[in-house]
């Protein structure tokens, strides 16, 4: 028992389930990584136009060497003198009828879309993964029925030599095997090839190289109501979510353009100290006031940003229906895949029953003369074809439950409960969405946080 465990137990330890494949998509993928930087971007875009609130504080120096001469009332005298100045300006946006705020809450509903745009892009990943997974299965399945069924034409062909030697068949016997047995090479290397092509999908889609892939246990569990699972879809499907966010985003910006017509009020004020370096003449100087100020003619810019953020707002509108009108079908396709791949399947478990019991009668009623060699090449293709569509169909039924999953939005690392630390989009937002500066606590914080992440 020691030894049998010693020798079984690297073997299991290689074993790879699905959930091991999409857990490794999920931690290893690129694409994740490029939509989680643009979320990140998103993310900043907020801080951006919250900051047009806070005040804006700049200083300024100015070192001026003034040389040359001057004539006034009939005398000439030559001018030299370096002066130096340095002041601060302060401004705070005191009112500007919402323009600001609107801003704000239109970047927030980007950053939402924005996430959605990520789960979406999350779905992608883990389905290719799951595609990935199943093909080479799918591959590997038929690389060993084509080397089993290489061995057997290898018997079949001695043994019809044997015949031809005694007599019992013709040299055209002999021939029909050995034809068969180069297209079966022929179809060997075919599957080797695929499966090689189906290794490098799964490297690019999962970031390493398949191990001992194990058959799923069970089908992920779907709603068999093909209505009600639209209606889901609809309500909680990613790309739906997103062009919502995109409509409110779209009509916020409607009335902000509309703002922008309307004054603003700022509260200024502004110190700063005179020097000249030549004299003793010095001057400190400071100010505040509140200042209002408005468009009156800005050659039409203001009404053709207007009229381009309706614009915006219908095409937002128009893609919310078209993505409506996807998803459904998206619903209805896999539902149909799924139906199709079941039958496909069933159908497929019935031939190879079929061609089985063929396969056996035909050479059995050939070793007593009543087939010929052809009747049993063709018994055997037979049989290698059902086989070969039933691994394809059970692997189909695979990729359309999880195509289901994708279609209602719930192909997700949450949904599917992964061993894997799932990445909080709030996380990065919640840091700097009121515009921390570097040297603040929460900038501070921030500063580690992209030290982690690479990016400083």
């Amino acid at each position: 028992m020691g030894a049998v465990l010693a020798i079984t137990a690297p073997a299991s330890a290689l074993a790879e389930t699905l959930a091991d494949t999409l857990a490794s998509a999920y931690r290893n993928s690129g694409l994740l990584e490029q939509n989680r930087a643009l979320l990140r971007a998103a993310d900043e875009d907020v801080a951006v136009t919250m900051s047009q609130l806070r005040p804006i504080i700049n200083w300024s120096a100015d070192v001026t060497r003034r040389f040359g001469r001057a004539r006034s009332n009939g005398f000439s005298q030559s001018i030299d003198a370096t002066d130096a100045s340095i002041g601060l300006t302060a401004q705070l946006l005191l009112y500007d009828f919402g323009r600001t705020d609107l801003q704000v809450e239109a970047a927030k509903e980007t950053v939402l879309a924005t996430r959605q745009t990520l789960r979406s892009i999350e779905q992608q990943v883990l389905l290719r993964a799951v595609q990935a997974f199943m093909n080479v299965r799918r591959n590997s399945q038929f690389v060993s029925l084509r080397q089993n069924n290489l061995r057997l034409l290898e018997q079949e062909l001695r043994a019809a030599r044997d015949r031809f030697e005694v007599g019992e068949v013709t040299r055209t016997d002999v021939a029909q095997a050995e034809a068969r047995l180069a297209s079966a090479q022929s179809g060997l290397a075919a599957a080797q090839g695929n499966l090689a092509r189906a290794i490098q999908e799964f490297v690019t889609a999962v970031g390493r190289e398949p191990g001992d892939l194990q058959t799923p246990q069970s089908l992920p569990e779907v709603s068999g109501d093909v209505t009600t699972a639209k209606s889901k879809a609809l309500r909680a499907h990613p790309e739906i979510l997103k062009a919502q966010r995109d409509v409110s985003a779209a009509e916020l910006t409607i009335r902000a353009a509309e703002a922008a017509k309307r004054p603003e009020v700022n509260l200024n004020a502004r110190v700063g100290l005179e020097d000249d370096w030549d004299g003793d003449s010095y001057g400190r100087t400071g100010s505040v006031g509140v200042g209002i100020s408005g468009p009156i003619y800005q050659g039409g810019q203001l009404e053709a940003l207007t009229r381009q953020a309706m614009a915006r707002r219908d095409a937002t509108r128009a893609a919310l229906h078209l993505a409506q009108l996807r998803i459904q079908q998206d619903v209805g396709n896999a539902y149909a895949d799924l139906r199709a791949a079941r039958a496909s399947r069933e159908a497929g478990q019935e031939a190879v029953r079929a061609a089985t019991v063929a396969f056996r009668g035909v050479r059995e009623e050939a070793k007593l003369g009543a087939r010929t060699t052809l009747d049993v090449l063709d018994a055997e293709q037979t049989l290698l074809d059902a086989r070969t569509n039933l691994i394809s169909a059970e692997i189909d039924v695979y990729i359309a439950a999880y195509a289901i999953l994708s279609s209602i939005g719930q192909l997700t690392a949450r949904d599917l409960n992964l061993a894997v630390q799932t990445y909080d989009p709030a996380a990065y937002y919640n840091l700097v969405r009121n515009a921390p500066v570097r040297i603040s606590p929460q900038g501070r914080k921030l500063d580690r946080v992209l030290q982690s992440l690479g990016k400083e």
